[in-house]
């Protein structure tokens, strides 16, 4: 590109692990070209993601309400023309996108490629070995522009001072922090709860173990397993994003399953070790900067389709547990070594 575009409109509007992934991408442009204009459009719930790096705008899309179907769009390319923006950086690539890109006629407009064909072979059995991680097609999309990235030594924010409601949830002491975070998308990227209970009493033991999750029914897990344990806090439903934010960044490990809080405590700078199921870190999801032994995977001699699909959501009965196939022993090892 002759010229290096001065305002870049980035757009990630969802799933939330995805969107967490940007920010290691997102703070290295701005830290390795800080004379460039970030406007990323994205949900407004995401906006905290980004609360570190001041010099980024967070531009709320609302495609369930006046930005909603092809007039929407249309609406929000107008909004957005008024912002001067010089090129798109489109890390999502979908119909909403697309359909933005029609209005950006004229404009650079570069599009992430998802990588659907070798992504296919991987699922189908064809192949089997590491793709490009998701991180790097990001930055492929920048490069594009002329912005080329390296995120080998990457920054992250320091831990947050919490506030005093937040102290008074997780409490104080010298005891290491763990945060367990139990569930998935899929039941076939979640480790048995029967299994993870065997996980928290034992690491509650000599931690404290702090849990994450969402939605009503996972809250009511959670709040069981705070009650049958000492040293185990539930903070789902409690705190605001931010706040959450402010925990995770204060945790020493982060035990996930391959979901968004991975995604979250490793934008954080946080260690994460992953449970696996269906899923498989040779698709490119794994979390950023993290040693490729913190991910803990099922034996594919005795699950050998996996990955039985990329997100997650398709695999035959008898892998619903697969994730099982790692011992609560396995984890807790894991875990204590690092420490």
């Amino acid at each position: 590109m002759s010229k290096l575009p001065k305002h870049i409109l980035v757009i990630r509007l969802s799933a939330m692990g995805d969107v967490a992934m940007t920010v290691p991408v997102i703070r290295a442009l701005v830290q390795q070209y800080p004379e460039v204009k970030v406007t990323i459009l994205t949900r407004g719930f995401f906006k905290p993601f980004f609360r570190d790096l001041p010099s980024v705008n967070i531009f709320p899309v609302e495609v369930k309400g006046k930005h909603k179907g092809v007039l929407g769009m249309y609406k929000l390319s107008k909004e957005l023309k008024k912002l001067g923006i010089d090129a798109v950086a489109d890390l999502h690539n979908v119909l909403r996108s697309n359909i933005l890109k029609y209005f950006f006629f004229g404009k650079p407009f570069i599009q992430i490629d998802k990588g659907r064909s070798e992504k296919k072979t991987l699922v189908s059995g064809e192949l089997f070995q590491q793709l490009k991680t998701t991180h790097q097609r990001y930055v492929d999309v920048f490069k594009t522009l002329g912005y080329s990235l390296d995120l080998s030594n990457p920054s992250f924010p320091n831990r947050i001072v919490l506030n005093e409601k937040t102290q008074e949830l997780i409490g104080v002491g010298s005891k290491k922090r763990i945060g367990i975070a139990p569930f998935a998308a899929h039941e076939g990227k979640m480790y048995p709860l029967n299994l993870m209970k065997v996980v928290i009493e034992t690491l509650s033991k000599d931690y404290k173990v702090i849990l994450f999750g969402g939605g009503a029914k996972e809250v009511d897990i959670l709040n069981n397993l705070e009650r049958d344990f000492e040293n185990v806090i539930n903070v789902a439903g409690k705190l605001s994003l931010d706040e959450e934010l402010d925990v995770i960044s204060n945790l020493d490990i982060m035990l996930s399953m391959d979901s968004g809080n991975a995604h979250i405590a490793a934008m954080l700078g946080i260690k994460v070790i992953t449970i696996w199921g269906v899923t498989h870190p040779f698709a490119g999801f794994a979390p950023f900067n993290q040693s490729k032994d913190y991910a803990l995977l099922p034996d594919r001699n005795q699950f050998p389709e996996i990955p039985t699909s990329i997100y997650g959501n398709k695999y035959p009965e008898d892998y619903k547990e697969a994730s099982g196939n790692i011992s609560p022993e396995t984890i807790v090892k894991k875990i204590r070594s690092i420490f």
